[in-house]
């Protein structure tokens, strides 16, 4: 299958949400990050990505409909590329400010994923570090100002070079009902789903407990 929606909004702007709204839109499967935690072996794919080696996008991600969240939106102007009809959506938090708030309590903290030599969690780590670095210019992860520049300067290169046509910049308060229009779908009666906020979060561990990573 083709993709139908590009997830181009960075980790921590509602993706996890962005997640199950659209697989209950289009009926298939979103690709997010959590999905290289299920499958480790994915991760080879996303380091030739990061490099910019040329890649069947397609044919990987053949079981999903959408991707969200990272690492798929680093590579947004590939995979818009390779799927020319799909609906880019650029999830983002009011400021930049607001974002890192988010990030540095969440996913730019030291103990997140520890680093055990020789497991898919020292290779994830690897692989995220060089997505910051070579796909977001980040070099520094725990860095406020760093972080902040690189994630305006993500969002203003999906703004200036998506279509107005295929681009919904979207935030989660916004909730359904813009996706729903772009996608020429009625909108859900439930509520909308908010998912892995700061209180809930946590990341998937390999088999490997953070309490007990390194002994």
């Amino acid at each position: 299958m083709t993709l139908r929606v590009i997830g181009a909004g960075l980790a921590r702007t509602g993706t996890m949400s962005l997640k199950i709204v659209l697989e209950q839109l289009l009926g298939c499967r979103c690709y997010h990050m959590f999905e290289v935690f299920a499958n480790p072996d994915h991760i080879p794919f996303w380091n030739d990505a990061i490099r910019g080696d040329p890649l069947s996008w397609n044919m990987f991600l053949k079981a999903y409909g959408a991707t969200v969240d990272l690492p798929a939106a680093a590579c947004w102007r590939e995979l818009a590329a390779a799927n020319p009809d799909a609906l880019v959506i650029l999830s983002v938090r009011d400021s930049p400010e607001q974002w890192w708030d988010s990030v540095s309590d969440t996913l730019s903290t030291p103990a997140v994923i520890p680093a055990v030599p020789g497991t898919p969690l020292a290779a994830l780590a690897a692989m995220v570090a060089d997505l910051w670095w070579m796909r977001l210019g980040a070099d520094d992860v725990f860095d406020a100002e760093t972080m902040m520049a690189a994630y305006q300067r993500h969002n203003d290169a999906v703004r200036a070079q998506v279509s107005p046509a295929r681009l919904l910049e979207w935030r989660p308060a916004d909730g359904w009902a813009p996706i729903a229009a772009a996608l020429g779908l009625p909108v859900p009666a439930e509520l909308f789903p908010c998912v892995n906020t700061r209180a809930q979060f946590r990341l998937p561990d390999f088999g490997v407990r953070p309490e007990t990573a390194g002994g």
